[in-house]
């Protein structure tokens, strides 16, 4: 190897080229679908969502917010998610199913998570503008980007071909980012922007 040290086996490549032909990918049953597909619109807005709450979690992490191991798990829960989106059910086999298949136990979970921080909330008494620091504006664009991610996989759950619990997952996860955004602030001691109705 280059730098002397032993030869490890070579790593394989990021890029596969098999969808540079033309305007088709494969989901993970192996049907190949265009790629403007609802299906890989929904992918990739949970990648995204995935993205945005790491960078959430990253100025957490700096301001020394418990809940980034939260955060930690809904990224992983997130792979579980996009799983479940790339095994359409009209093309899964038996097997596809029980390695995607996706339970209620996560949404329990973030309802748990919700109770909790609310608890510790003072009440709202007016429209919230994203701010409250950066951990709270990265939650908040977050929680943007997750109502997102519910509107593409709403329609593919209404057609059979994703589990209704995915779509109550990012439904349910919309409102904990939000919640979470205000407990950073709270924590933070940032003040929350408030709408104000512009002077005509």
């Amino acid at each position: 190897s280059p730098d002397g040290g032993p030869r490890s086996e070579r790593a394989p490549r990021i890029y596969t080229r098999t969808g540079d032909a033309g305007s088709f990918s494969s989901t993970f049953t192996g049907e190949r679908r265009p790629k403007g597909d609802q299906i890989f619109e929904a992918l990739g807005t949970t990648d995204e969502l995935s993205s945005a709450i790491g960078l959430a979690g990253e100025f957490s992490t700096e301001k020394g917010h418990t809940f980034v191991e939260q955060l930690h798990k809904v990224q992983c829960m997130l792979q579980d998610v996009g799983s479940n989106i790339a095994t359409p059910l009209s093309s899964a086999r038996e097997a596809h199913l029980k390695r995607t298949s996706f339970s209620e136990k996560p949404v329990l979970e973030l309802e748990q998570w919700i109770d909790s921080y609310s608890e510790q909330l003072p009440p709202l008494r007016a429209f919230i503008l994203p701010s409250g620091g950066k951990s709270s504006a990265a939650l908040h664009f977050s929680r943007a980007v997750c109502r997102r991610a519910e509107r593409c996989v709403v329609p593919l759950v209404q057609a059979g071909e994703a589990d209704p619990n995915v779509a109550k997952y990012l439904n349910r996860l919309s409102d904990y980012l939000f919640v979470l955004a205000r407990y950073a602030a709270m924590k933070e001691g940032k003040e929350e922007k408030i709408y104000v109705k512009p002077e005509p």
